[in-house]
């Protein structure tokens, strides 16, 4: 798994001109999902961005867990983060997870990250065609692999 999180002041998503979700402080997560995903690595992604301490403490240190600031999660799937460019100008999308892999996977990344949060994961909607926009904050935009533990 791949994942894009932005810190942000706010953001939303919006399916064919209705707002589906919208959050305020908190975090806006790009997920994308390949073919060798497994559960562990939910677990790992999940326990990751809980615990990354990137919002400013009361001194205006980036010392405070999105759960610290009782902030919300906005989850966006994103098979484009398994782009390969490397022949030729047209992106390869090879690597992203098709459908029947990547849905349960993104299905259960919400529930295990809601269950770790405590309290409901925003969405959007798997495969359609989202506009999401976004304030992001600081900017503070954090990249994380699952195949990149170490």
């Amino acid at each position: 798994m791949k994942a894009v999180i932005q810190r942000v002041t706010q953001a939303s998503v919006t399916i064919d001109g209705v707002v589906k979700s919208n959050i305020h402080q908190g975090l806006l997560v790009l997920l994308g999902v390949t073919h060798t995903d497994t559960n562990q690595d939910i677990d790992w992604l999940t326990n990751k961005i809980m615990g990354l301490r990137i919002f400013n403490d009361a001194q205006g240190a980036m010392n405070l867990s999105v759960g610290d600031v009782d902030g919300d999660i906005l989850v966006i799937s994103q098979f484009t983060l398994y782009a390969s460019t490397k022949k030729g100008n047209r992106p390869s999308f090879l690597e992203a997870a098709r459908p029947e892999k990547a849905i349960p996977m993104y299905e259960e990344f919400v529930n295990t990250l809601s269950r770790k949060h405590n309290k409901p994961i925003y969405t959007g909607e798997f495969g359609a065609d989202m506009k999401v926009q976004l304030l992001n904050d600081g900017p503070v935009t954090i990249i994380l692999d699952t195949k990149n533990k170490t």
